[in-house]
């Protein structure tokens, strides 16, 4: 725990979202803080900045992978589902084993390089049946749930809402409100999508909106918490913004940047 220049204790946290595969900068994400907050996406199926990295190029190789994100890119999302039948059935594998396979690795190194204590939520292409196995005792998994960290409130919503991409794990809206009330009046709300704001939901890269939650919107607004963090959009078109007295934080994409967001009181 840190101190002001007068002696009084102060509390540090350090948050990060779309981890997606990048343990080396992980395992330094805690360093200087009392806790770390994992808000999701630790896995990397395929990453659309560097093709080679990832399960699918891992299986299928890089020109394929090439092929995806074209396809992803452009919203032709049948053409691509298709193109990877033909991929699955030209190399005769058990597609969720071999899937399962390759997560399981990465989450054997993801979970590894966590500290303590660690507070963690699903993203929306995490697997959260797997989690159980490779978190420590100093990691607690949260998803509709509640911690103090601080003398502070922080609640956590894991998850993702259905969307065309069809990732591991997406839920129905009203499983997700029903998540969020849950909840109820924290300090902090944390999770992996973040409300249905344009500004927020809008990726500059991919040139699209992501799916964000109305109901989280809903909660922001009518319980006030100080801070609501989150990740899922990688490139947004605004970071961070303001909605009546909540500070809304996009904490960044880790899996790039290497660099967690921090918050201080």
């Amino acid at each position: 725990m840190a101190s002001t220049p007068g002696g009084t204790p102060r509390t540090r946290v350090h948050v990060v979202s779309d981890v997606h595969g990048n343990a080396r900068d992980l395992a330094r994400a805690g360093e200087g803080a009392d806790a770390l907050i994992c808000l999701g996406d630790l896995v990397l199926f395929l990453d659309y900045a560097d093709h080679s990295r990832g399960i699918f190029p891992d299986l299928f190789g890089e020109e394929n992978a090439d092929r995806i994100v074209e396809m992803r890119t452009a919203r032709r999302f049948e053409e691509a589902r298709e193109f990877q039948r033909r991929l699955w059935a030209g190399i005769g594998a058990d597609k969720a084993a071999a899937i399962e396979k390759g997560v399981r690795k990465q989450y054997a190194e993801l979970f590894a390089a966590f500290p303590t204590p660690t507070y963690a939520t699903y993203g929306n292409v995490d697997v959260p049946r797997l989690w159980p196995e490779y978190a420590g005792p100093g990691t607690t998994v949260l998803d509709g749930q509640r911690v103090e960290i601080g003398g502070w409130t922080f609640g956590f919503v894991g998850g993702g809402l259905r969307t065309p991409m069809r990732t591991p794990y997406e839920i129905d809206d009203e499983e997700y409100a029903a998540k969020i009330e849950a909840v109820g009046e924290v300090d902090v709300l944390c999770t992996h999508i973040p409300p249905e704001v344009p500004e927020l939901v809008y990726d500059t890269v991919a040139r699209r909106f992501e799916r964000g939650s109305r109901a989280l919107l809903d909660a922001i607004r009518r319980t006030r918490p100080r801070y609501s963090l989150f990740g899922h959009v990688h490139q947004p078109l605004v970071r961070r913004m303001r909605i009546g007295a909540t500070e809304c934080v996009n904490v960044g994409h880790f899996a790039s940047s290497g660099r967690p967001w921090r918050l201080e009181w």
